[in-house]
């Protein structure tokens, strides 16, 4: 067998799969797969505010809603996805995968209660379960190794853009109609996109661009695949890393509106255009430039892929904590804005060391497994913390205010309107202040977790080089 054939043993050619522009359109396709996934993924933080006043949630029971109700099935369907895709068509589960998670995303949007939203965001879990592993997978027989750091950086791009992409549509969405046409209206054109994909990209053969000589098994089993990497120290301390940056990033994203709604007393449409926006172009930025800087760096310096995002991710701490501290908008939005591109130069590494680190045929396996760490762990339980930080402070202040036996925290998170139906205009603005400093101080002390992360990451430096199956210089 030849190496042009998609299924079965193949020789390694080391070349890139296909035309430059073919390439081209493959990998911008499949950022638009994952922005797309990310815009489903990072509304609902978008609109949390009317979400938490409409059922009158806390907190914390926000941060089940918008973490770990879809964590959990994300995780579970994950790795049997992932190895679905080891041995079958890839662009096919990722066609299906866009579908489903778009038509979960529309159904938000028809949610009467707490219960039924979260049952649809459990869909849309299911869905987005079927993207990133395959997707690694594609662009690794794509791309050869000398490009795939910044190939893998384009991709993961996805996060940041679509966070963008939901501030930008769905905070002005949600101002002119309400949160439930900003769900309806972002998630629809996903089911033309999962056709597209289905059609006009191709699926290439596995192992095309590894160079020749690289170690290729016939078959390898998931109990297989996990007792190999039981004893790789790089690949286990990379999903170490990784989660905790989830763990504190989708804690932090859950909340940053409300955070500015809250503090700076703005419009969820003045938030998502003037703050948010511009912090997720910036992010977006930083993953690009992450993997543009390893990928010119590795030839010298072959740690770098571990150690840029290590530094950078130490050097955002002062910045998070002075964003979320500071009264001045224009003072935050500066230091938020750096302190993500610094940050999120970590996101294309956690995918290009998560494959590097295995043979071809486990390639999507492990992403699955690193996806299922960090996301049951870091998006499962990162707003849950940020929530019941938020909460237990919020209450205290409530307290302190001297409101708290007339309010519960519960009746503080409703509208202005339901407040002022039961207390007075000053009770209001307590109630204002308290879930506002609460939510402040939980943001500012969940990012100086950050700095375990950049450790973490440059722990990782003493053990790369020997567990990396294909070098990047």
């Amino acid at each position: 067998m030849n190496a042009t054939q998609a299924d079965g043993l193949m020789t390694n050619t080391g070349q890139a799969f296909g035309t430059s522009a073919y390439r081209g359109y493959v990998l911008f396709s499949l950022l638009a797969v994952y922005t797309l996934n990310f815009i489903d993924r990072a509304l609902i933080g978008v609109v949390s505010e009317p979400i938490i006043q409409e059922f009158q949630l806390t907190d914390l029971e926000f941060g089940f809603l918008s973490g770990f109700g879809f964590a959990l099935t994300y995780t579970l369907f994950g790795i049997p996805i992932a190895r679905y895709a080891e041995r079958f068509n890839r662009v096919r589960i990722i066609a299906c995968s866009i579908i489903l998670w778009s038509v979960m995303t529309a159904l938000c949007g028809i949610a009467g209660s707490f219960i039924s939203l979260l049952v649809f965001r459990i869909g849309v879990g299911i869905g987005e379960a079927g993207c990133t592993p395959p997707a690694n997978s594609i662009i690794a027989d794509y791309f050869p190794p000398r490009s795939r750091a910044r190939a893998i950086a384009i991709y993961a791009m996805g996060v940041t853009l679509g966070g963008a992409l939901a501030a930008a549509f769905g905070g002005p969405i949600a101002d002119a109609f309400s949160w439930r046409e900003a769900f309806i209206i972002l998630g629809l054109p996903g089911i033309a996109v999962g056709f597209i994909v289905l059609f006009t990209v191709k699926e290439p053969p596995r192992g095309y661009s590894d160079p020749p000589g690289t170690p290729q098994l016939e078959k390898l089993g998931f109990a297989a695949t996990l007792k190999k990497l039981s004893g790789n120290r790089s690949y286990w301390i990379n999903t170490l890393a990784a989660t905790i940056v989830a763990f504190v990033g989708y804690g932090i994203s859950s909340f940053q509106v409300s955070f500015f709604v809250r503090i700076h007393e703005l419009s969820i449409s003045d938030v998502a255009l003037q703050l948010i926006l511009p912090i997720s172009v910036s992010a977006a930025a930083g993953t690009f430039g992450g993997g543009f800087a390893i990928e010119k760096l590795s030839g010298r310096y072959p740690n770098a892929v571990a150690w840029v995002p290590g530094w950078s991710l130490i050097v955002s701490l002062p910045l998070y904590w002075i964003g979320f501290t500071t009264d001045s908008q224009s003072t935050a939005l500066v230091m938020l804005i750096v302190a993500a591109f610094l940050h999120y130069t970590y996101l294309g590494s956690q995918y290009t060391i998560a494959q590097g680190v295995v043979d071809v045929k486990a390639r999507a396996t492990s992403i699955a497994i690193l996806l299922f760490v960090v996301n049951l762990i870091g998006y499962g339980l990162g707003p849950l913390f940020v929530g019941a930080i938020s909460d237990f402070l919020s209450g205290s202040y409530v307290d302190s205010a001297l409101i708290g036996s007339q309010m519960t925290l519960e009746l503080c998170k409703g509208t202005d309107a339901s407040i002022l139906a039961v207390a007075s205009q000053a009770t209001l603005e307590a109630c204002r202040e308290a879930t506002g400093e609460g939510v402040r101080d939980a943001l500012r002390y969940t990012a100086l977790i950050y700095g375990a992360s950049g450790l973490a990451y440059l722990w990782l430096c003493k053990h790369l080089q020997r567990d990396l199956l294909v070098k990047m210089s």
